[in-house]
């Protein structure tokens, strides 16, 4: 939740094209043994999440509690379900600013698992500025009476995200996957002076098709900040991710679920002038659907998902229990929200972070909050798996996670004012997915680690 600051370079966007299936094709009768068995199948489902009434609005400290206006275009949240062997994971993208608060995310995975018998669910926000306020609660002072607007928004949301993941469960489909890759100058780093800025530049679309190889759904992972949108529209908006889902949706008929990436110190870049977030959004959609188009799909040999829920508890940078620290964050955003943060954050913070091995070459790690890009590029280094996927924002939001040398030079993001989590902690997360990727994949006995266990 932040002012920004967008400057336009022009860049030549330099492309590197990586298409590829992501697992062997099988046909003849394996194909067809895979789908009687149903063991690989995909569903997806929509949900508008448009707050009705006026709510303060997710973003922009200096907004303070102002409340919405209207809308530019619609809020929606895309789910989609993957039954692989026995088991099953729920991804959904948002078009809000963060992921689930924590009492949220017990209701949606008790639900869940009750009603679907889902155990792995990673729900995440755009990150979008131009969202509502989802964490006011209803008691005095905490929102209820005087934003009862937003405290019956945050009510209302779990369940309209339990509907949508259940829908899509319900349509689940046999079906092939297929994952391309590009690398492309869309993103910049907009906190580093060292040079060269290191970013994570990596488009990556996951497409999921029936057996007949028509499509079901895309899945698109990238990371910038969407503050495209004039901070000074109080009106909700997707940003950029609305306009490029939007587009890819209406050139292949299917739902896209957007996933941001490790964002935190990522802003878009504009190239050839086409600066805003239509016109940034329509961008990226172009690079998508090429993307999209040259993705060979295919059965999973063995369909599988395996995965891990983190939760930790790292101490703080930051006193909030000292009122004068509680004042001063009051008066920058304002005090019901601050109260609602400091009951989270008061004894440390407890970000959680799932890890994900699907069809067994496939990592997804997740992280509740604005993870610096180089710890996505790092992870993605180092898991010897053909592809991993990084997604931000999601599953909570404890803020920023720089890294270790980004908080050494300050800054926006790697202070301790929206960076309070400990030091290292960041690190500590990746360090614990790349073992529990690892683990997941063979290389280590979980024994063998050592390790404490955080979950």
């Amino acid at each position: 939740m932040h002012r920004f600051s967008l400057f336009r370079p022009l860049l030549r966007v330099s492309l590197a094209l990586v298409a590829f299936s992501l697992i062997p094709a099988v046909t003849g009768p394996a194909a067809a043994n895979a789908a009687d068995k149903n063991t690989f199948a995909v569903g997806v489902a929509e949900r508008d999440i448009t707050p009705e009434g006026r709510l303060p609005m997710w973003g922009y400290a200096a907004r303070h509690d102002a409340l919405s206006e209207g809308t530019l275009d619609k809020l929606m949240a895309v789910a989609l379900v993957i039954h692989a062997g026995d088991d099953k994971l729920a991804i959904v993208g948002t078009d809000i600013g963060r992921g689930p608060t924590p009492w949220m995310m017990e209701e949606i995975r008790n639900t869940l698992r009750e009603k679907a018998g889902i155990e792995h669910v990673i729900i995440s926000g755009s990150h979008s500025h131009h969202g509502p306020v989802i964490e006011l609660t209803d008691r005095p002072g905490y929102g209820q009476g005087k934003y009862d607007d937003a405290v019956q928004y945050a009510k209302k949301l779990p369940q309209l995200l339990i509907d949508a993941i259940l829908e899509a469960d319900k349509n689940a489909k046999p079906a092939r996957m297929g994952l391309a890759k590009q690398k492309l100058d869309y993103n910049r780093n907009r906190h580093t002076k060292r040079e060269p800025k290191v970013t994570d530049p990596e488009l990556a679309v996951l497409r999921f098709d029936d057996l007949d190889g028509q499509p079901i759904a895309l899945l698109v992972n990238f990371a910038a900040h969407p503050v495209m949108t004039d901070d000074k529209l109080l009106k909700f908006s997707a940003d950029y991710p609305g306009f490029m889902k939007r587009k890819v949706s209406g050139a292949m008929s299917v739902p896209v679920v957007f996933m941001q990436g490790a964002g935190g110190d990522m802003s878009p870049n504009p190239v050839d002038g086409r600066g805003g977030p239509e016109n940034f959004g329509h961008a990226l959609a172009d690079r998508v659907l090429e993307l999209a188009g040259s993705a060979s799909t295919s059965v999973p040999e063995k369909p599988s998902v395996d995965g891990r829920v983190d939760h930790f508890h790292f101490g703080s940078r930051v006193n909030f229990k000292n009122p004068l620290i509680t004042g001063v964050f009051s008066r920058a955003f304002f005090p019901e929200l601050v109260k609602n943060f400091m009951e989270e954050y008061g004894d440390g913070l407890k970000p959680e972070m799932n890890t994900i091995v699907l069809n067994g070459n496939l990592a997804i790690v997740s992280g509740s909050g604005e993870f610096f890009s180089n710890h996505s590029n790092r992870l993605k280094e180092r898991s010897y798996l053909d592809h991993t996927l990084f997604f931000g924002y999601a599953n909570g939001h404890q803020l920023y996670f720089p890294t270790i040398e980004a908080a050494s030079e300050g800054g926006y993001g790697a202070d301790p004012t929206m960076s309070p989590v400990q030091l290292g902690a960041g690190e500590e997360m990746m360090n614990r997915a790349l073992v529990n990727i690892y683990i997941m994949t063979g290389r280590f006995a979980p024994a063998a680690t050592g390790l404490k266990d955080v979950k």
